[in-house]
């Protein structure tokens, strides 16, 4: 198909994304400013008070808990995170469903975690789809583990990979393949 011929979605026609919120407007500005002073702030040091400001918004955080600066999160109620896990540097938790990580997990520094995607062939409508990241596993630096993703017990991710689907209990699992997997528009032949 020439490239001329390729279609182009409409993005001011495509679906909203407040419906993923299951907050008032209000809730998800006041979180948005604490997330920047108490979460996201690299001059914040300490990793109690961003334990306790998530909590504060309903994340579910267990004991022992440490979170480095540079930490985003999307929507602190859609959070559960086990006990003596430990959150990197500039991890950024883009989670508009849940996102539960379990006991003593570890998520390194810029990986980027996210349970939405957008109905890239149709509408660009958000779909969401939750993530697990069960107890003991570890995501080293700079992965991305995309919605409705499962990492088995003590399984660890190798740097730069991308995650989507279920990866066993206590695999090391990661990519360094690249590849074209299909096109973006059929012929509409």
């Amino acid at each position: 198909m020439p490239s001329s011929d390729v279609p182009v979605i409409d993005l001011s026609k495509a679906p909203g994304s407040r419906e993923s919120w299951d907050r008032p407007l209000w809730v998800v500005a006041l979180w948005s400013l604490c997330e920047i002073v108490f979460v996201t702030n690299s001059y914040q040091l300490s990793s109690a008070l961003r334990v306790w400001v998530l909590r504060k918004f309903g994340a579910q955080i267990g004991q022992g808990v440490i979170m480095r600066p540079g930490l985003k999160v999307r929507f602190p109620w859609k959070l559960t995170v086990g006990d003596r896990c430990w959150i990197g540097e500039r991890v950024w938790l883009h989670n508009q469903d849940q996102l539960t990580i379990g006991h003593d997990a570890v998520v390194s520094q810029d990986s980027f975690v996210t349970t939405g995607t957008h109905a890239f062939k149709r509408d660009m409508a958000l779909l969401t789809r939750p993530v697990v990241i069960e107890e003991g596993a570890w995501v080293t630096s700079r992965c991305m583990v995309l919605g409705g993703s499962q990492i088995g017990r003590s399984a660890l991710i190798l740097p730069n990979t991308v995650v989507k689907g279920t990866v066993p209990a206590n695999a090391i699992f990661g990519s360094s393949d690249p590849s074209v997997v299909g096109e973006r528009f059929s012929d509409p032949a």
